[in-house]
């Protein structure tokens, strides 16, 4: 069976340990799982290691219950040289009532690394649907807000670089 190497989803059942007293997901482990799932779908397209470089524009947009099924639908939206923006949609289904309800969406910024740890290269994404070309076009632009805000970060840093 052949898999898209630019798509990866992930389904994971919430359990009471995710959870804080009142039987929500914590945040923390909704990123613990978006960071893997970012790493499955980066490396797998890439075919080598990947670090993250950055996480953008998370969006808890609905709370996670203990005892929903968590589907995280992630794929390659945008390639560099050395980076990819991976960008991964969370779906919550609530098996009872069968609802499912968009829960949150985030952008990972992945960097493939050889087994030095240095930056290497990734293969050119080029979209094959209409979907794939639009997110490719918004991935374009985040990369360009990324950098001009990295400049103006750098600009308002003292000179001994902190």
């Amino acid at each position: 069976m052949e898999l898209p190497s630019h798509q990866t989803t992930m389904t994971v059942l919430m359990t009471p340990d995710m959870a804080n007293f009142s039987g929500k997901v914590h945040g923390g482990a909704i990123l613990r799982l978006l960071d893997q799932v970012a790493y499955a779908c980066a490396s797998r397209y890439a075919g080598e290691y990947v670090v993250t470089l950055s996480v953008d524009q998370v969006m808890f947009r609905e709370p996670i219950n203990v005892g929903e099924l968590v589907t995280f639908l992630a794929s390659v939206n945008y390639t560099g040289k050395t980076s990819m923006e991976i960008g991964i949609k969370v779906v919550a289904e609530n098996i009872r009532a069968k609802r499912v309800r968009h829960a949150n969406s985030c952008f990972f910024t992945m960097v493939a690394v050889d087994e030095n740890g240095r930056a290497t290269s990734v293969p050119s994404f080029v979209p094959g649907t209409p979907e794939e070309a639009r997110r490719n076009r918004e991935a374009r632009l985040r990369r360009e807000l990324r950098q001009e805000f990295e400049q103006r970060q750098q600009a308002l840093k003292p000179g001994d670089g902190t």
